[in-house]
């Protein structure tokens, strides 16, 4: 995990306090745990997050949810992710009404999907987005995913038109494959991109094998999404045996794993403060060598 200078350090810490009293909660995290992710342009990202993906549905009320966020943005989960397709849009909305007032506080991402992947769609996604969330700028904007009707040009061009008019802040991509991001990186202005936001978690390792070592290569560093798995995950046996020894819970252990490398936002979501408090323990949990030697054995790649 990247060392902040000291202005740096100052700058977290005072977000997290002001986070702290916006949201009013006690349990906040210690400015010795915060953890940041340097991105390729030399910007830097909380290396935990909140994801939003089947939030503000109508699975759950939705002032539990909103808390849930709140709690985990005093917590020191500060980087909210989300998309324009989540709730068709009811998930920025609310992210919208978490942040008012407070929006230096959080670090915003939001993704377009590849149907309005032209130069037209993606300012009018993104217009949309910033509308929905009541800001006026987003930190990380992300193309969904690419279908085969995408013309990575002319996204490149439009995310770099709206990194320069200041509506994003920076771009990447997810759910891309090596073959696409070699594809990205040969585009005039394609090695602008800073993430590529993908499926990672103790059961879903396969990217390890080749998308990892093509990211690390090329200083790409990665969004972890559904890091804590399948519904199984949590309950095998060898992940509980280690969360048990280092009391805490499986789902801050397995966060924690997604974390290990440094080079890795992780972003899990959850929908009560409860579980909330759980995932935030990954912040300062510390995985010794033994912890994940037991972990590859359990979980191969």
């Amino acid at each position: 995990m990247i060392r902040l200078t000291r202005r740096q350090f100052g700058k977290a810490t005072a977000a997290t306090t002001a986070a702290l009293a916006l949201f009013g909660t006690k349990a906040i995290a210690e400015p010795s745990s915060i953890q940041y992710v340097k991105f390729p342009d030399g910007s830097h990202a909380p290396a935990l997050g909140q994801g939003t993906f089947r939030l503000a549905e109508g699975r759950r009320p939705a002032e539990q949810e909103e808390s849930a966020l709140k709690t985990g943005i005093a917590l020191g989960m500060t980087l909210l992710d989300t998309a324009e397709m989540y709730g068709d849009g009811s998930a920025e909305a609310m992210i919208g009404r978490v942040i008012a007032g407070e929006r230096k506080n959080v670090y915003l991402v939001s993704k377009v999907l590849p149907y309005h992947a032209t130069a037209q769609g993606i300012r009018k996604a993104c217009n949309a987005s910033l509308s929905r969330m009541g800001t006026q700028y987003l930190d990380l904007f992300l193309l969904h995913w690419r279908d085969s009707s995408t013309d990575l040009k002319e996204v490149v061009n439009t995310f770099e038109e709206l990194r320069q008019s200041g509506q994003i802040r920076r771009w990447g991509v997810s759910n891309f494959e090596i073959s696409d991001l070699e594809e990205l990186f040969a585009i005039p202005g394609g090695e602008q991109c800073v993430t590529n936001q993908v499926r990672y978690s103790l059961m879903d390792r396969n990217i390890e094998q080749d998308l990892i070592p093509w990211c690390e290569k090329h200083g790409l560093p990665i969004m972890a999404y559904s890091p804590l798995g399948k519904g199984s995950l949590l309950k095998n046996d060898t992940l509980i045996s280690v969360a048990t020894r280092l009391k805490c819970t499986p789902a801050a252990v397995a966060i924690a794993w997604t974390m290990r490398n440094g080079e890795t936002i992780s972003i899990p979501s959850a929908g009560s403060s409860e579980h909330v408090k759980e995932n935030a323990k990954a912040l300062s949990l510390k995985l010794t060598i033994d912890d994940l030697r037991e972990l590859d054995k359990a979980f191969p790649i």
